[in-house]
């Protein structure tokens, strides 16, 4: 937990409703549709609890379609969170929203990342909190999944080519040409996309998450 006087560092969450057959549609062929929206609501949930362990500032759900969806008005009974519907017309757009509208120094994520933990988002604030502009997770496919700015900065995220492997190395250009100062805690951490990645967290020990949704039900007839 971060000191009471800690300058507070809000976390926005970025993350859809877990309708079936609108996330997680490419695991959708292993796990069935059912079982797909199974696993992004445990998704959210970690990701959610490791915010308000981390305790370092605010949290607020980025929701998209909206926030209406009853998983997040009871994970809303438990845990003190501020909603937002996402507003933007790519992630980029979507992110910088998130932290304009936030107004202090803030943290944003997804919910696909099962490795981030209370400690990363402690860290990231530390690195906010010690004056640099920018903290950033990158991800082994060439993203990231975790940025910290002190202030908003709509030239990191403008004409990105997002979901390629270029998103990190072009933000760090970007970061350079604007003479911004940022730190990189910590490497090569995963999203969970593909059927490769769910193989993945069974071999690195987050068969937790999988449990009773790791295999498509058996056709009736």
């Amino acid at each position: 937990m971060s000191p009471a006087n800690a300058e507070p560092i809000g976390i926005a969450i970025l993350t859809k409703a877990p309708e079936p057959g609108k996330v997680k549609t490419r695991l959708a062929m292993m796990l069935g549709v059912e079982g797909a929206a199974r696993l992004h609501e445990r998704f959210i949930a970690r990701t959610v609890e490791a915010a308000a362990e981390a305790a370092t500032g605010p949290i607020t759900i980025w929701a998209s379609p909206d926030a209406d969806h009853p998983f997040f008005q009871d994970m809303a009974q438990q845990i003190p969170l501020a909603f937002q519907r996402q507003v933007g017309d790519d992630l980029g757009e979507r992110m910088h929203v998130a932290i304009a509208h936030a107004n202090a120094p803030t943290l944003v994520i997804g919910t696909d990342c099962p490795l981030l933990t209370s400690t990363h988002l402690r860290d990231a604030a530390e690195v906010l909190r010690g004056g640099a502009d920018a903290v950033i997770f990158p991800a082994q496919d060439g993203g990231y999944v975790l940025i910290g700015l002190r202030r908003p900065m709509p030239e990191l995220f403008a004409n990105m080519a997002w979901s390629t492997d270029g998103v990190m190395m072009e933000t760090r250009l970007r970061l350079q040409h604007l003479g911004l100062s940022w730190r990189e805690p910590v490497h090569h951490l995963w999203d969970v996309d593909r059927p490769t990645d769910v193989m993945r967290m069974k071999r690195e020990g987050l068969t937790e998450l999988l449990e009773g949704i790791d295999s498509r039900p058996a056709k009736q007839g």
